[in-house]
């Protein structure tokens, strides 16, 4: 352990001194930098074995450290640390080829877990460190993922992945209704090399079938009756895009027989038209149905199910990633504020608790739906609990939907058990403005057992406190 040597570049005192304190106890040769220019004239000198950047740096950005990192072809893992998990961030650190990319408040456990798979790589495996990969800028605001929990920071760590793969890389999104799985198509297109090619959305079940294949394929005039003259369909409108596919579970068999030719051979023709037309866009579908039970059943083309899911993301609803609700909810007040010209300036602490105990059946869609009513109605600077009471069934706030996640009844126990214990741990917290000992007084147990939970849970009572 003595020979492994660990650089934190951060203008962060505390976060070097737990740094400092973590490497003390595991056995670490710990390297500190305070600042960008003095992280990489250490990385020159001393060639650390892993390296962590804090993104806000004076001199150097941690993402401009990592970019001179790369440019000198120094082969050593990476971790982007900061205290604002924005997609933007994370997609760009691992597009400019960061091993991991971590937000504040950092859990020392998992900092160990980076520590260990860093080290594993970067003795089995140099190849993840070798391209440097160029980073498209801007993404349009108007398709901007937002979350900060950890289901979403991996979205967005998975979206700068595949969005560096070739367009021949199809992907797979799954996901509820009002996950944001166009978001994510829309993220992989604009952060990928084609970004200035064309975005070619289609919903699969907004035609009947002979029209969906028109629609998709373009056709000649006088193929049938009404083509009074020639049609380009998606697949030429998209050149070398994106092509996304929304509700592919929808596809007639049929289609789905000449979508799986079009994305093997990457060829087609126009319906009545015998001109062969390469495509050299990517396909992105999306589904709110499980497509893997739907092939067992028959019903969807196991070839094609393959074809679609060499990249798959998977968006987890918003009733499982709660720590998203309070950002998404200020992100839409402000949104509606400004669209309706209203001067609204927040929440009561009581229709946040409203807001968070609701189970949302329509995911982000409806939340924002939610947001954008409440905005309309209140005529205060602040919108209080009674705003979401016209809106929400009083008796259907307080619902629970149970996810059954495995046949076997114990896992399937285990799991909600888990979720129950995290959730009233967060309600507790809340309750007590983060006071730990009032909360487990509440509880009925003791602050040793209930701060126990708390860490098997990755729980910060700082997040509680007003």
């Amino acid at each position: 352990m003595q020979q492994i040597k660990i650089l934190i570049a951060d203008d962060d005192e505390t976060i070097l001194y737990a740094f400092e304190e973590l490497f003390r106890k595991d056995g670490y040769n710990g390297i500190i930098a305070r600042d960008g220019e003095e992280a990489l004239y250490k990385i020159e000198n001393e060639l650390p074995d892993i390296i962590f950047l804090d993104i806000s740096m004076p001199r150097f950005s941690g993402l401009e450290v990592l970019k001179e990192i790369k440019a000198r072809n120094i082969l050593i893992p990476v971790v982007i640390i900061t205290g604002h998990g924005s997609m933007q961030t994370a997609v760009k650190a691992i597009q400019l080829g960061a091993f991991e990319y971590m937000t504040k408040p950092l859990d020392l456990q998992k900092i160990r877990e980076v520590i260990k798979k860093a080290i594993f790589s970067s003795r089995t495996d140099t190849e993840n460190f070798i391209n440097e990969i160029q980073f498209n800028a801007d993404i349009l605001e108007k398709y901007e993922l937002l979350g900060k929990s950890e289901q979403m920071q991996e979205i967005f760590k998975l979206i700068g992945s595949i969005s560096t793969t070739p367009n021949t890389t199809s992907v797979l999104i799954s996901g509820e209704s009002g996950t944001g799985k166009e978001l994510v198509a829309r993220a992989i297109h604009n952060n990928s090399d084609n970004s200035s090619e064309p975005f070619v959305p289609i919903n699969c079940t907004a035609f009947p079938e002979t029209l969906l294949e028109s629609e998709l394929f373009g056709h000649e005039k006088g193929s049938f009756t009404g083509a009074f003259e020639r049609k380009l369909g998606k697949f030429e409108i998209a050149e070398c895009g994106t092509i996304f596919l929304d509700e592919i579970g929808n596809l007639s068999p049929n289609l789905q027989q000449k979508l799986l030719r079009v994305i093997q051979n990457r060829e087609y023709s126009r319906v009545g038209g015998n001109e062969v037309i390469e495509v050299n866009a990517r396909f992105i579908a999306a589904t709110n149905i499980d497509i893997a039970e739907e092939v067992k059943n028959g019903t969807f083309r196991e070839d094609l199910f393959y074809r679609l899911n060499v990249a798959s993301v998977h968006l987890s609803p918003l009733r499982e990633r709660k720590d998203d609700i309070f950002l998404l909810a200020n992100y839409f007040l402000a949104k509606y504020t400004y669209r309706l010209k209203k001067q609204i300036k927040g929440f009561s602490t009581e229709a946040l608790k409203l807001l968070s105990s609701y189970s949302y059946p329509g995911n982000v869609r409806e939340l924002e739906n939610l947001i954008e009513r409440s905005v309309m109605l209140t005529k205060t600077d602040v919108i209080m609990k009674d705003a979401f009471l016209e809106i929400l069934n009083p008796v259907q706030y307080k619902s629970f939907s149970i996810p059954i996640i495995s046949p076997l009844f114990s896992e399937a126990r285990d799991y909600i058990m888990d979720l129950f214990v995290k959730e009233f741990i967060k309600e507790k917290l809340t309750l007590f403005n983060g006071n730990v000992s009032k909360a487990a007084e509440s509880s009925k147990m003791t602050r040793q057992y209930f701060i126990k939970l708390m860490k098997q849970n990755n729980i910060d009572p700082g997040q509680f406190r007003s």
